[in-house]
């Protein structure tokens, strides 16, 4: 059985040697900032999405739970929505200061699945079926036009090694035809620390094009297409909520006679309309070598490469009873060792994407795609941004967890000195 080559995230291992939905001027601005924590537990909530009702401006909340969001004065009358998968949705009034930070406490839902849904789905494998089945009455049937924030990491163990930053336009096509997305940058910056990536440098192949392809219901092939389909076993897991919607959720993993690496992971499906609301899948690494070919595009001689962990997560998101992609975030880690070298090194590779804003195009709109991406971008070194701090302007963007904030920080002081001995006011 062979699987598509068509792979989310890649890497390349080394030896060293404008356009916007919206355009506001920033003093039209308010950022709202806070924080999502369980009323239950008190553990930060990450990954729930924050949007502002009446609009399609949106952000989601990072590890530590922490979020900001930017939205112009003539809106701040209006009311935000917070939602994550397990808790009831709540929905916030602005306060008069909104400098202040808010504290957002999410409650846990209480599962009432009625025996009619039980009766009327027992066979987890057929239910899969129907959720791809009905893709098209579930999803956006129109060309959209999304900006979207992306971020990827490189660390060398628990040290961050590289970082980069952009929001891009992504041109949606709609669900129920096969053409594929595309990427237009808008502004981006990256640094890199070579000197902590030793003798070997790592590249994330693909840019933002790593989590866009995450989205399993426009891009369904590599993951539960009908050439590996038929390799998974499917069984029901634990019952939830989103939004006041119950549902299911599917656990999927390979058979074990298949050798081809396979994925295993969770479908959440809404109960009533059968549409995919998240999934978190993760690939099979018993058979390293196969998984080197799929990841590892190029690589020296002397350097043996180990994948350690290769997971994904998706989140849709509903607005008038149609569904769009939300999020996506890709986790890739490898152990690295050259040959008659007695260490060997541990790298994580890590990236994100959020929507932050969205429309919806006109069927005869023609997308000027002039500046598009490609879908196997590496990211250029651009790290003069890192100094300005307005530099997203309008645009919305996932908070930094504080190991990125620390990054960001290093970054600054790193160009900061660069610049003094540049001018030669940093002197001998």
């Amino acid at each position: 059985m062979s699987i598509s080559k068509q792979i989310y995230a890649s890497v390349i291992i080394l030896l060293l040697s404008c356009f916007s939905l919206t355009s506001q001027n920033s003093s039209d601005l308010i950022e709202i900032k806070g924080s999502i924590s369980s009323a239950e537990t008190k553990e930060k909530i990450s990954q729930a999405t924050i949007s502002l009702e009446g609009t399609n401006l949106s952000t989601v909340s990072n590890q530590e739970g922490k979020f900001l969001l930017k939205i112009q004065k003539s809106l701040e009358n209006k009311q935000l929505s917070v939602e994550a998968i397990g808790y009831k949705q709540k929905t916030i009034t602005l306060p008069q200061n909104l400098k202040k930070s808010l504290r957002i406490v999410l409650d846990a839902n209480v599962i009432n699945l009625d025996e009619a849904n039980l009766v009327a789905y027992t066979d987890a494998r057929e239910l899969v079926k129907r959720v791809l089945k009905k893709r098209k009455d579930n999803y956006l049937g129109d060309k959209t036009l999304m900006t979207a924030f992306y971020r990827e990491t490189i660390k060398k163990r628990n040290k961050n090694a590289s970082l980069a930053e952009a929001v891009v336009n992504i041109y949606k096509q709609p669900y129920d035809n096969s053409q594929r997305d595309q990427i237009q940058m808008l502004k981006s910056r990256k640094d890199t620390d070579y000197s902590k990536l030793d003798t070997i440098a790592l590249k994330l192949q693909g840019g933002p094009f790593s989590t866009l392809f995450g989205d399993i219901v426009k891009y369904p092939e590599n993951i539960l297409g009908p050439q590996v389909f038929g390799a998974y076993e499917f069984k029901f897991g634990k019952l939830t909520e989103i939004n006041g919607q119950n549902v299911f959720e599917v656990k999927f993993k390979q058979r074990e006679e298949v050798i081809t690496p396979l994925y295993e992971g969770s479908l959440f499906i809404g109960a009533s309309n059968l549409a995919l609301v998240k999934a978190t899948y993760s690939l099979n690494l018993i058979n390293d070598k196969k998984v080197n070919e799929m990841f590892v595009r190029r690589k020296p001689n002397d350097v043996r490469i180990k994948p350690r962990n290769i997971s994904y997560e998706v989140n849709y998101r509903e607005k008038d009873g149609k569904w769009l992609y939300g999020y996506s975030k890709a986790d890739l880690s490898f152990e690295v060792k050259k040959r008659k070298k007695l260490f060997k090194s541990i790298y994580s590779l890590s990236c994100e994407m959020a929507i932050t804003d969205w429309e919806i195009s006109p069927s005869s709109s023609t997308w000027d795609t002039t500046f598009k991406i490609n879908e196997y971008i590496i990211m250029a070194d651009q790290n003069t941004g890192f100094n300005d701090p307005d530099f997203w302007g309008e645009y919305n963007v996932i908070e930094p967890e504080k190991s990125i904030e620390s990054a960001i920080k290093k970054i600054q002081r790193k160009l900061l000195k660069d610049q003094k001995n540049s001018t030669g006011l940093g002197g001998k």
